[in-house]
Formats: C-alpha cells, sequence, structure tokens
C-alpha cells in the first residue's frame, strides 16, 4: 500500500504529487478497475480496440520479417 512521508516544509500540493505517482507505480488503479464486477461496454470496445491494434501490428512485424529473408 502506498504511503509517504509530509515535510512539514512541504506543500500539500507536493505531498498529493507524491502520493499519486507512487499510486501508479504500484497500478492500484488499474487493479482497482480490472477486479470490478462491472466492465462498462466504453472500456470493453477500448480493450477490444487495443487488443487488434496489438494483434495487427504483430501480424505486420511477422510478414516483413518473413519478406526480409526472402
Amino acid at each position: 500500500m502506498p504511503g509517504i512521508l509530509v515535510h512539514p516544509n512541504e506543500s500539500f500540493e507536493e505531498a498529493y504529487r507524491k502520493f499519486k505517482k507512487q499510486v501508479d507505480r504500484n497500478l492500484i488503479v488499474t487493479e482497482a478497475r480490472a477486479r470490478r464486477f462491472y466492465e462498462p461496454m466504453t472500456e470493453k470496445r477500448k480493450k477490444q480496440k487495443i487488443n487488434a491494434r496489438k494483434k495487427m501490428l504483430k501480424r505486420l512485424y511477422m510478414l516483413r520479417r518473413y519478406e526480409a529473408r526472402l
């Protein structure tokens, strides 16, 4: 679990920025979204779009690699 020590001369904004950085590093928000029971249609479509792009790029990479051998 992320936690930070706030120094006496540190502003709230600086401390909040540090905390957000730790949360991002630990992937807490991503994991919470993945564990949620209900996934909205927009998130499903977004994931499908990302996966389709990855698949297409992988095929393109393999095709170019194959053509380079010829």
